[in-house]
């Protein structure tokens, strides 16, 4: 198996109070992504993930899209050493 790789998303638009930090905690754990989801003091939201290659990639394009409600109007990616967590969660 390849070793974990680890992504900084930062998601810009409409992504706070709209059900994104929850919805990207279902999504990263129905693809075996571990890591972390947090709303931004600038209005921003944060996402760390690490895993497989392929399943991180996949979860940056889902983020992308957001669900229902949310509107990315922009984002950035940077690539960042995978952190030792297990499971995705919320951070506040």
């Amino acid at each position: 198996m390849a070793d974990p790789v680890g992504r900084k998303v930062r998601l810009y638009g409409r992504v706070q109070g709209v059900f994104l930090r929850q919805w990207t905690v279902n999504q990263a754990r129905a693809l075996g992504v571990a890591g972390w989801v947090h709303n931004a003091r600038d209005g921003s939201v944060e996402a760390h993930l690490a895993g497989d290659e392929a399943a991180v990639a996949q979860m940056i394009e889902r983020m992308r899209q957001g669900p229902a409600g949310a509107h990315v109007e922009d984002f950035t990616i940077e690539v960042v050493d995978p952190e030792a967590v297990e499971g995705f969660s919320v951070r506040l």
